[in-house]
């Protein structure tokens, strides 16, 4: 016979043996949520002066995007919320955060220009998110339609970082720092919203994956040696190079369509 206190005790004994695990998804989760800290945390630093700590916080901010999508493979947790999640992190990290930190450089000295100028990142952001977003639901391909966000934010973080001590080097332009720099985020900002093909990372790192993309692979790992031992002149590098080599491959599907009857001159997306 059990007594009322015994089978309280036996359902608590019960209850704590039926709980449902940890959802895969938290960990992904966390390094989304840690990216979008980085970004908070650049633009409190940027307002506080502190622009080279902000801009370095928006590249810890990249590092955390790539373990998210790289956690998410691995734990097979990959979902609708997380892609969301992930989005709504960019905007803050690579889209807000870089167009304060050029504005806070030296776009304010244009006024309202300056502010319509640095508020390009965030707009062609958001705009390139939402239509990813969209195509991934019905097709992945093995590239990106337009330049990442986080890449451009990466490109603006080091750009500032390589030439914030040597502002020298642009007296020889009519407007100093502000030829290069509008010229700069205008282009970065038309590459986010184009079709233009990027490459990407394979989204599975199995045998077959891993012959297929070989040379993409391979490029990878340079692009990751590079920034390791040169650091702000290495991000500036290769993101010089990836983008590059980017033009030069829509250039090359621009021709491919215009004169040839070839449809997709580069790799199929995956159905």
């Amino acid at each position: 016979m059990k007594y009322p206190v015994q089978k309280i005790r036996f359902r608590r004994r019960k209850k704590k043996k039926q709980r449902k695990p940890i959802p895969r998804i938290i960990i992904p989760s966390f390094f989304t949520l840690m990216n979008l800290f980085c970004g908070f945390l650049s633009i409190i630093m940027v307002a506080d002066g502190n622009l080279i700590f902000g801009a370095w916080l928006i590249i810890v901010a990249w590092l955390f995007d790539g373990l998210d999508g790289f956690m998410a493979r691995i734990a097979n947790a990959t979902s609708e919320f997380g892609m969301e999640l992930d989005s709504l992190s960019d905007v803050i990290s690579f889209g807000v955060a870089p167009g304060f930190l050029l504005y806070s450089f030296v776009l304010h000295e244009l006024a309202i220009i300056g502010i319509i100028l640095s508020a390009l990142p965030p707009v062609c952001g958001a705009i390139r998110l939402a239509r990813y977003n969209v195509d991934a639901r019905h097709v992945t391909y093995d590239f990106y339609n337009g330049l990442s966000i986080p890449a451009q934010a990466v490109m603006v973080s080091a750009f500032y970082l390589t030439f914030h001590n040597k502002l020298e080097l642009f007296e020889v332009f009519d407007h100093g720092l502000l030829s290069v720099v509008i010229p700069m985020i205008v282009l970065l900002s038309f590459l986010m919203v184009s079709t233009i093909p990027f490459d990407k990372l394979p989204q599975k790192f199995d045998k077959e994956s891993l012959r297929k993309y070989k040379k993409r692979l391979l490029l990878f790992f340079v692009y990751l040696v590079i920034i390791a031992i040169f650091h702000d002149i290495g991000l500036i590098v290769v993101f010089s190079f990836y983008i590059l080599k980017g033009l030069v491959l829509g250039a090359y599907v621009f021709w491919k369509r215009a004169f040839t009857d070839e449809e997709e001159p580069i790799e199929s997306p995956i159905q």
